[in-house]
């Protein structure tokens, strides 16, 4: 009787105890809300990992000169709920990305949303990271 009274107490302290822990990092450790960027390129690679998904684009400025750039989405499980899955967005596929570009000036950016060539727009911005515009 004890020990199952012992082990109640023991776990409902770590219970009361725990932090609460952050599943991801917050939009602002990485990226500025005040550096919205749009992006036209073409999918070479989409990652669908955890914690984020990531696509990476070329995309070919004024002069004809082609930038990689990766571009960070939500969780996989997250995509998968807005009607995208792994082969939605297949290499060689022409996008615009809307979002916010990399604190550190890098071809890194955070996507709120992505166009696809028939128009379909998704949402693909990880939430509860505190990026604008968040729905």
């Amino acid at each position: 009787m004890r020990t199952t009274i012992f082990g109640l107490i023991a776990g409902l302290t770590m219970l009361l105890s725990a932090t609460p822990i952050s599943a991801h990092h917050a939009f602002s450790a990485e990226f500025d809300a005040d550096r919205p960027m749009q992006l036209h390129g073409t999918v070479t690679k989409t990652e669908w990992i955890n914690p984020h998904s990531w696509i990476h684009i070329d995309v070919q400025d004024d002069a004809g000169n082609v930038e990689s750039w990766a571009i960070e989405c939500g969780a996989p499980n997250a995509l998968i709920r807005r009607g995208l899955n792994k082969n939605s967005i297949p290499a060689g596929t022409e996008l615009v990305v809307d979002g916010y570009g990399a604190k550190d000036g890098s071809n890194t950016a955070n996507a709120r949303d992505i166009t696809l060539p028939d128009g379909s727009q998704f949402y693909v911005g990880s939430s509860g990271t505190g990026a604008p515009g968040q729905p």
